[in-house]
């Protein structure tokens, strides 16, 4: 029996996220280089970080119309080359502005647009079954580009190359734009086949004019209703704790206790490796079990782990800090395939749409935190404040999952 062309356009799905999560590796490596080069604040440089994080996450549901009204090819390939531009570009900045014009606006528009929105429309036009493996197997790409980059790019920054680095990053996303051009396909009926899983034929939709218009009334529709807001605020926290906090702030908060910097980043890269198993895993959990009590764990844990962070920075590796990153890294974004299943529960066939949005909510909490946790540090001299509070806001993520309803058969009716 032949494989499903729908596992290969799931591999080039997740070859693609690998190339763009290559910026995802940088900003915690250039805060102390473009710190000590440019004079810039960390406050300063943190912004650029939150511009980022912030648009990464707001571009998402625009994204995903946009794929429904040009096809997925067309908008990840320009996505893809805006990364490389913007990236490429901070090799000739002089001024704190052009850092957030590069950093901030253009690539956080393209990794916007390649962002988990990406893997949740590629996972509901190709999968009837097995919906949630793929979406762990996609979000963990995004971990397991980091995993690729970090080491490299971080022996880089601590020989004073900070320029190489980011052209690396730009290199690397314009390499998977062939692959994305030749090899993925928007859906597929444009094979003739049926989705993986699916009993009969699905036709392909026709384009959906007016991507702009439909991103904001599905939002406006979904905002009606509380579980929209559960898991928005949910995965605000999320965000406010991985991509905010620890990607941002873990290389520098390190570094700061005397740790060299290749060995902070290659912790980082260590949460890479289990954060790939941890999202598969949670992607297969979620077709067995219930989302909502498997983010209650996930958050729960998570917040604990964060308390004893402080504890656990010294200027070298020690097994509690290892013990620390293996725990972080199986739980780091173990809550987006929970997170999907429960968006498709809710909402349907605009379930990737609205996913955008509460993935919205998840990079303004990023952002804000990356924005805070540099402030504090510039005013306070430690991070451990930031540490303490994102441990708190964990544990009312973990309440806040357990209280989204069920949908049934007649709240479905009555929306």
């Amino acid at each position: 029996m032949s494989l499903h062309r729908a596992w290969f356009v799931a591999a080039v799905a997740f070859v693609t996220i690998i190339g763009a999560a290559a910026f995802r590796s940088v900003p915690g490596l250039l805060i102390d280089p473009l710190h000590q080069e440019f004079g810039w604040s960390r406050g300063t440089i943190s912004a650029a970080v939150s511009i980022n994080l912030a648009l990464y996450g707001l571009t998402a549901p625009f994204a995903a119309a946009l794929m429904d009204r040009f096809g997925i090819r067309r908008v990840v390939a320009v996505a893809l080359t805006m990364i490389a531009l913007g990236s490429g570009l901070t090799v000739w900045m002089t001024a704190a502005w052009q850092l957030l014009l590069c950093w901030g606006l253009l690539v956080g528009l393209g990794t916007g647009s390649m962002a988990l929105a990406f893997a949740s429309t590629v996972t509901n036009r190709w999968f009837t079954e097995r919906r949630g493996l793929v979406t762990g197997i996609l979000t963990a790409a995004s971990a397991s580009g980091q995993l690729i980059f970090l080491p490299v790019l971080s022996l880089m920054v601590e020989a004073g190359k900070w320029r190489p680095a980011a052209v690396t990053v730009a290199l690397a996303a314009l390499a998977v734009v062939p692959f994305v051009w030749l090899l993925l396909r928007d859906h597929p009926a444009d094979l003739n086949l049926k989705p993986y899983g699916a009993k009969e034929f699905v036709p392909k939709p026709a384009p959906v004019p007016g991507a702009a218009r439909r991103a904001l009334k599905v939002l406006f529709s979904a905002a009606r209703t509380g579980p929209f807001w559960l898991l928005a605020g949910t995965f605000a926290i999320c965000g406010a704790s991985t991509n905010g906090l620890i990607q941002t702030h873990f290389v520098p908060a390190a570094h700061d206790e005397g740790m060299p910097v290749p060995a902070a980043a290659s912790l980082l890269a260590v949460i890479g490796v289990f954060d790939v198993v941890g999202t598969i895993a949670s992607g297969w959990l979620t077709d067995r079990f219930e989302p909502r009590r498997l983010l209650a764990v996930y958050y729960a844990l998570r917040g604990i782990s964060l308390l004893f962070l402080p504890m656990l920075l010294y200027p070298t590796v020690h097994p509690p800090m290892i013990f620390f990153i293996v725990f972080y890294g199986l739980d780091w974004v173990a809550t987006v395939p929970p997170t999907v299943a429960l968006c498709r529960e809710q909402y349907g066939d605009d379930s990737a749409i609205v996913f955008g949005w509460v993935l919205a909510s998840h990079q303004v909490g990023a952002a804000l935190v990356a924005f805070l946790g540099g402030v504090v540090r510039d005013v306070f001299g430690t991070y451990d404040m930031v540490w303490y509070a994102s441990g708190a806001l964990c544990a009312a993520a973990a309440l806040m999952a357990l209280v989204i309803r069920r949908r049934t058969a007649s709240t479905a009716m009555a929306a």
